[in-house]
C-alpha cells in the first residue's frame, strides 16, 4: 500500500491549489455564507472547464475516466479553500450513486449533464430524526399504478435549493427488518408538492429543510432496486463519508499553515512567539493530528477504491479526522489569540466549517460504535 501521489495526482494537486487559491479567497467564502438564493457559479464554470465535474466518471459520459483516489485529492484542496458549491452533493453523493446503480437510460440522461456540470443534484437522506441508521428512514412512498407518492420531510439537504433534481431515500415498504422496505428516487426538484426552505447553520453551508406533500414521481425514476435500496444507501455513506475525511483534512492542513505562519511573525517580549516551546509543542501536535489524519483517510479511500472491505477503515477515518480538524482548529485559535476570534480572520470560517462537518455523514460516536460493533465480530487486529 503506498500512498505517494504518482506525478498525474500530483499535477492534479498543484493545478487545483494554484486555481483555488486564486478563484476562491476568503471573500467569496464570506460573500457565498451571506447570499441564501445563489452559488458561486463563475467558480463553478471555470471548475467545470477544468473537467473536475467530470473527473470521476467514463468517457462515453462525458467524463476524463478518472479515479476515486484523485476525487479525495481534488476534494481535499476544496476542503482547504473552503469552496462553496453543490460539488459534493452532485459529484459524490448522487453521480457516483448513479454510475454504480442506475440503468444504462439513467446513466445517459444524468452522468452527461453532471460531467460537464448543467445539472446539479442533492441527497435528500436525513430526516429530523438526524440519525443515519435504516430505522431513520421514515418517508413513505406509495405505490399508485405507475407513480409512487412521497409525503414526509427530509432535513439538512445540502444544496437542495439549487438543484435541478433530488436523491430522496424513502421507505416502500415496513417490517421488523429495517434495512428491507428502502427505495431510493430521482425527482424533479420541480414536481408539484416540493417545499426547498434553506436553514440558518452556523457554518453557513447551505443545508435545506425538503418537503414533499404527495409529490408524484414515476417507477422508472427508481435507482437501484425497489425496496432493497439500503446497500445502495451504505455505497453512497461510504463515498460522503470518506470525502468529507478529504474536506476535513484540507481544511486542517490550511489552519495548520496559518497557524505555523503567524508564530513566526507574531513578535511578543521582543521574539517570535513560536521561540516558544508552548507554541512550539501545539504546532507539532497539529502537523502529527493532521498528517494521521490524512493517512487514515488515505488508507479508507484506497480500499474503497480498491473494492476492498473498509467499514472499519471508514468508521476509524471519520471517527478521528472529525475529532482532529475540530481540535487543530482550537490549537489554531489558541496560538492566534484574540485576532483568531474576529471575523474579519479567517480562522473562524475554518472553525464553523469544522463543527458542521463534524456531524455529516455521523460523528465520532456514531462511527466509534461501528468500530465497536466490527471489534464484537472479531475483526483482526
Amino acid at each position: 500500500m503506498n500512498f505517494e501521489l504518482n506525478e498525474e495526482q500530483e499535477m492534479l494537486r498543484k493545478a487545483a491549489r494554484d486555481f483555488l487559491e486564486k478563484e476562491c479567497p476568503g471573500l467569496l467564502v464570506r460573500e457565498m455564507e451571506m447570499d441564501e438564493s445563489d452559488f458561486p457559479q463563475e467558480l463553478w464554470h471555470k471548475m467545470t472547464e477544468l473537467g473536475w465535474t467530470g473527473l470521476v466518471f467514463p468517457e462515453k459520459y462525458g467524463g476524463t475516466g478518472g479515479s476515486w483516489l484523485d476525487i479525495t485529492i481534488l476534494v481535499e484542496e476544496m476542503g482547504r479553500a473552503l469552496v462553496p458549491g453543490p460539488f459534493l452533493s452532485t459529484v459524490v453523493h448522487c453521480g457516483l450513486a448513479i454510475l454504480g446503480a442506475g440503468t444504462e437510460e439513467q446513466k445517459q440522461e444524468f452522468l452527461p449533464g453532471i460531467a460537464n456540470g448543467e445539472m446539479l443534484l442533492a441527497l435528500a437522506l436525513t430526516e429530523p430524526s438526524a440519525g443515519y441508521d435504516a430505522g431513520s428512514i421514515a418517508v413513505p412512498a406509495t405505490a399508485d399504478k405507475d407513480d409512487y407518492i412521497i409525503n414526509g420531510t427530509k432535513l439538512f439537504v445540502a444544496n437542495a435549493y439549487v438543484a435541478d433534481y433530488l436523491l430522496c431515500v424513502t421507505r416502500t415498504k415496513d417490517g421488523a427488518n429495517k434495512e428491507e422496505g428502502i427505495t431510493l428516487f430521482l425527482i424533479d426538484s420541480k414536481s408539484p408538492g416540493i417545499k426547498v426552505t434553506p436553514l440558518k447553520t452556523m457554518a453557513g453551508d447551505k443545508q435545506c429543510e425538503v418537503v414533499f406533500e404527495n409529490v408524484r414521481v414515476p417507477k422508472k425514476k427508481i435507482l437501484g432496486k425497489l425496496d432493497n435500496g439500503w446497500p445502495l444507501v451504505e455505497k453512497i455513506f461510504a463515498y460522503g463519508a470518506v470525502a468529507q475525511c478529504a474536506e476535513m483534512v484540507g481544511g486542517a492542513q490550511r489552519v495548520l499553515e496559518m497557524t505555523v505562519e503567524y508564530a513566526k511573525q507574531r513578535e511578543q517580549f521582543g521574539q517570535p512567539i513560536g521561540s516558544f516551546q508552548a507554541v512550539q509543542h501545539a504546532c507539532a501536535d497539529m502537523v502529527t493530528d493532521v498528517n494521521g489524519a490524512r493517512y487514515v483517510t488515505c488508507e479508507a479511500a484506497w480500499r474503497l477504491s480498491e473494492g476492498l472491505p473498509c467499514s472499519m477503515e471508514i468508521a476509524i477515518a471519520k471517527a478521528w479526522v472529525s475529532e482532529v480538524y475540530r481540535r487543530v482548529c482550537l490549537a489554531g485559535h489558541q496560538v492566534h489569540g484574540a485576532i483568531g476570534f474576529t471575523l474579519d480572520h479567517d480562522m473562524q470560517l475554518y472553525f464553523r466549517r469544522a463543527k458542521e462537518a463534524e456531524l455529516a455523514f455521523g460523528d465520532a460516536d456514531f462511527h466509534k460504535e461501528t468500530i465497536a460493533r466490527q471489534l464484537a465480530k472479531g475483526f483482526p487486529l
